[in-house]
């Protein structure tokens, strides 16, 4: 079986943003206008195609990162007078045909994780914004998140047409508040009510999009009373281009007209390189400027052959390896999220990086070193499956059959075996205690727990020691309150649940040293373990620094291994490394897990006889505790970036209110005629602040809010948590 299409004509990209940006819409507009679905399903009316799931539906909002494979032909063949569905254009447009994968993510904080792992799949992003509100929270956290895995973007200001709309106060808040490199690429004809085309400042044109669905563009002339405008910020485009490009830069400063197609190929490469992003402007519900973004997508955001070869190391040596994107390289991929199908069992969403794969073969697990049969290969369009028989390089597909994979394992040639990076997700902020209904329920819901959190790498499962009960943690309320419904629905589990709680952490703030020697005799052979500790607050990691061999290092834990003269024998040292996580697991001042510490092995001794693994891992484990005790062990709490939004008469009453929480009013900014207060709260005050913000401003104010960092508990209100947990 060969390919249908080659790699430059391939697009991996994603739509994020924040919540009600129009994420979504757009994406509907997308599987319209591409062919792949005959009507526009709307999100108010819970009939979005990606937007499958029940608990979605009803909440108008995207909850899981949806996968749509579809194709698109540029629109930029058209002349003036000619419009996109002639049929001589279309035949002669179909070589330029492009593939798109693309990956619809949800915009609420609470799922960021499906952010995070479709953003390190991923080769570009269209990134979302409200045309009224500008950047939002969870638009500089996306933002962050596609700087962290240097993902080329094109932005799209949305919703162009709403009340309050304003497309010149959207782009400035893009300056302002992510990246000074962003450029305008359109300007709008009108707005609010009034907004009816847009302007390309390349190609110096008005397009309108008409009839029934927007579906037909047309080229015309710019309007006279935009000319002046729009010449102002074409030479400002152009500026742009040409820093980026030497030999663009010296025609322009010798007084040569650049061709578009120039302008559009050094405009390409900045934008793969992550040094300009370009600015779009419509309405998706309105189904003006969508046509015009998916030609960006072609114009401007990498194909799979574009970024920079995958790295990864090799599993038995250590080494840096890399691979090419490529068909004949060996295969490897990455496997970045698990959904369980009702029709199917579990699905397996995988990148291919390199190489292809075949349906019924066999493919290595890099990861943990398991064989496992990949029985069949489907394509999603959301929901909705295509059984495909192979697979090639840049592509993403789901696999069915796979029961030992989970999110972040390297599928690979087991002759060729390479372990690509694993995706790193945030830590959970909040828990709360669940409990079966009734017998039934209880093997029941050990399952459906399970399965839950294979898919979400922020949903965990722990059992609490001292009471024996279940205590379930996410990323805040409304994921918790998503699992359990789903608990409910897809796997029939009735469940009590208690009120949330926030998981503090614990760490020191100085150093200390222990030593234990764990000894024990009950006739026969003993045990023996001896072991001398010294931790301390974990120092920040040099940029460029190379980490010694003797140290491992992780993202809140490093464990050094500074013993000499092999006082104990090596095969011990994993045993010590292990009884100190152990430790770590359960603080020393209310039992929360501790982080950001540095533990160094120090000395201890061994006896030829007696010494053994479990003995080591006892005497690290009562070492780190003895250590911790001495080394200013403090509590650590989740503050939240809260952003609230409120008509200016009640502001006083908002900041007077957060302040009260223990918050700190960082900014207040205009939007509109309200105002925005940014703050930073702690979570444990923030539980059901939206009935007391209502009741405060009438019901007219609203707030968003999401995780910003730990810091240390004062001390007053530490004492009082240590005592609840007593």
């Amino acid at each position: 079986m060969q390919r249908d299409y080659s790699l430059p004509f391939v697009r991996n990209f994603g739509i994020i943003a924040h919540i009600d940006a129009g994420k979504t819409t757009t994406s509907e507009r997308v599987l319209f206008y591409t062919g792949m679905s005959h009507k526009i399903g709307e999100v108010h009316e819970g009939e979005a195609v990606t937007d499958w799931m029940e608990q979605e539906k009803e909440r108008g909002i995207t909850i899981t990162a949806a996968a749509i494979t579809c194709f698109w032909t540029p629109t930029y063949h058209l002349t003036e007078t000619e419009g996109v569905d002639n049929a001589d254009k279309k035949k002669k447009a179909e070589a330029f045909r492009h593939r798109f994968n693309i990956i619809d993510t949800p915009g609420h904080v609470d799922f960021t994780e499906e952010v995070e792992r479709s953003l390190k799949v991923l080769d570009g992003g269209i990134v979302v914004f409200d045309g009224v509100a500008g950047v939002e929270p969870q638009s500089e956290t996306v933002w962050k998140q596609a700087d962290k895995y240097h993902v080329p973007r094109v932005c799209f200001i949305n919703k162009l047409d709403r009340t309050g709309a304003s497309f010149d106060r959207s782009f400035k808040s893009i300056l302002d508040r992510l990246n000074k490199n962003a450029v305008r690429m359109q300007i709008p004809i009108g707005e609010e009510s009034e907004f009816e085309a847009v302007i390309d400042l390349l190609t110096m044109k008005a397009y309108y999009f008409e009839g029934e669905m927007g579906n037909s563009v047309r080229a015309a002339e710019i309007p006279e009373k935009y000319l002046e405008e729009a010449k102002k910020y074409r030479a400002e485009l152009v500026e742009k281009i040409v820093e980026n490009d030497e030999s663009l830069m010296n025609d322009y400063l010798d007084g040569k007209e650049i061709p578009v197609e120039e302008l559009k190929k050094g405009l390409r490469q900045a934008v793969i390189g992550v040094k300009v992003f370009p600015v779009f402007c419509g309405s998706a519900l309105k189904n003006k400027g969508v046509q015009l973004v998916l030609d960006a997508v072609v114009d401007y955001l990498p194909s799979p052959l574009d970024v920079p070869h995958v790295k990864g190391t090799d599993p038995k040596t250590g080494e840096e390896i890399e691979r090419e994107a490529s068909d004949e390289a060996p295969f490897s991929a990455l496997a970045f999220k698990l959904q369980t199908d009702p029709y199917v069992g579990q699905l397996t969403f995988f990148r291919v990086y390199s190489g292809t794969i075949e349906a019924g073969s066999y493919i290595y697990n890099a990861t943990n070193g398991k064989k496992e049969r990949l029985s069949r290969i489907v394509r999603l369009q959301a929901n909705q499956r295509e059984e495909v028989k192979k697979v090639f390089a840049g592509e993403i597909a789901a696999a069915v059959g796979l029961k030992d994979t989970r999110t972040s394992d390297t599928l690979c040639d087991e002759k060729n075996p390479i372990l690509l990076d694993p995706i790193k997700f945030a830590e959970p902020v909040i828990s709360l205690r669940i409990e079966p209904k009734t017998k039934a329920d209880q093997e029941k819901m050990g399952y459906a727990l399970k399965r839950l959190s294979d898919e979400s790498p922020t949903f965990k499962v722990k059992s609490d020691s001292d009471t024996g009960e279940t205590v379930i943690m996410g990323m805040g309320e409304l994921q918790l309150e998503i699992m359990v419904d789903r608990m409910k629905r897809e796997f029939s589990v009735e469940a009590n649940v208690g009120k949330p709680q926030v998981a503090y952490k614990e760490t020191v703030t100085r150093t200390a040293e222990a030593e234990h020697k764990y000894i024990k005799q009950s006739g026969g052979k003993g045990q023996y373990g001896h072991v001398k500790l010294n931790i301390k607050p974990l120092p920040a990691l040099e940029e460029g620094k190379k980490i010694p061999k003797n140290v491992k290092r992780y993202d809140d834990f490093e464990f050094i291994d500074s013993v000499k003269g092999g006082v104990i024998p090596q095969e011990f040292i994993p045993a010590v490394e292990k009884g100190v996580h152990e430790a770590m697991d359960r603080g020393v001042i209310a039992g929360y897990k501790m982080t950001n510490i540095s533990c160094e092995l120090t000395f201890g001794s061994y006896h030829d006889v007696d010494s053994s693994e479990i003995a080591y891992k006892i005497a690290a484990s009562q070492a780190f505790q003895d250590a911790a005790k001495r080394a200013g062990p403090v509590l650590l709490e989740p503050i939240m970036k809260v952003e609230v939004i409120t008509p200016e008469k009640f502001m006083g009453d908002v900041t007077g209110h957060l302040a009260s929480k223990r918050g700190q009013v960082e900014e207040v900014s205009d939007r509109g005629l309200d105002k925005v207060i940014h703050s930073s709260v702690p979570l444990a005050e923030m539980f059901g602040y939206i009935t007391t913000l209502r009741s405060m401003t009438e019901g007219r104010a609203q707030f968003t809010m999401e995780f910003s960092k730990y810091e240390i508990v004062p001390p007053n209100v530490a004492q009082g948590i240590v005592e609840s947990r007593k």
